[in-house]
């Protein structure tokens, strides 16, 4: 069953890679795009797709905010929407509880292959749910109650985070030659994961750190002071060298460590490389 798909997001790179795997996933037809979120709630009514790839975070209304619009009018069939999210962790714990799709960017054309199958499922159950008449069934949630679900939860943890601000200590505990340091924050020139194992850089000492996950060190840190520039670092941007243009428009980071690291910026943080110093 081929689909009708829109694709919504503020980077004309990402929407050309989209519809560049779409295409070879085959069996979707992108009937049109929008480049911020007041377009894409005018696009996605008039033509009214079966799926929608949905950017999260666009200026303007983002792709929550997008989605309230379109709910507003209740005769209106929400289509199928998966979303397009670069590492926003929080945002994904919530798409998947409520069964609701999504990729993570720099896509992946398996990933999208995948997403693809399961808008396409959702909606062919969609259908044989009501053209069963005769027999007493009991459907699948629709795909407007599903959104619906995942922005009330939203709207709950955005409440709860707002309330509940988890005090920082502005020391970070580096285990370095078989001792435990207190590293002043301040003093991080980057961490990052490779393996499990997190890794934590400073000008004078390099260690590792106690914590699990890249998330968890996160929410030691300043976020006014510390970006995940790529999924495997975050870095201090107070620490930051050098800026260095690389291929295909991408950009390195160069550390003031000892080793003058180079550090990848992912492609879909490349926008807000650009805010932060005004590329």
């Amino acid at each position: 069953m081929g689909l009708s798909a829109v694709i919504v997001d503020d980077e004309a790179l990402a929407r050309r890679e989209l519809r560049y795997l779409l295409d070879r996933v085959g069996e979707v037809e992108v009937v049109a795009e929008a480049s911020n979120g007041i377009e894409a709630v005018e696009t996605v009514r008039s033509h009214a797709p079966d799926v929608v790839f949905m950017d999260v975070q666009m200026p303007g209304l983002d792709g929550f905010a997008v989605l309230k619009r379109l709910m507003e009018n209740r005769e209106f069939v929400m289509p199928e929407v998966i979303f397009a999210t670069a590492y926003d962790q929080y945002a994904v714990r919530a798409f998947e509880v409520n069964a609701i799709d999504y990729l993570l960017k720099p896509f992946e054309e398996k990933r999208v292959a995948l997403a693809i199958e399961k808008a396409r499922m959702r909606r062919a159950a969609a259908s044989t749910a009501q053209s069963e008449t005769a027999i007493e069934t009991v459907p699948q949630a629709s795909a407007e109650e599903r959104l619906e679900s995942l922005l009330k939860l939203l709207e709950t943890q955005a409440t709860a985070a707002a309330t509940q601000t988890r005090p920082r200590s502005g020391k970070v505990v580096v285990r370095s030659a078989q001792r435990l340091l207190l590293v002043d924050q301040r003093e991080i020139c980057f961490a990052s994961i490779e393996e499990g194992a997190i890794s934590v850089v400073t000008p004078a000492i390099e260690g590792m750190s106690n914590v699990r996950t890249l998330e968890e060190l996160t929410d030691q840190l300043d976020p006014e002071t510390f970006w995940r520039a790529h999924r495997s670092f975050v870095v201090n941007i107070q620490h930051i060298r050098e800026v260095v243009p690389w291929f295909k428009s991408s950009y390195l980071l160069r550390m003031d460590d000892r080793k003058a690291t180079e550090i990848p910026v992912a492609r879909a943080q490349i926008k807000r490389l650009r805010e932060l110093f005004n590329l």
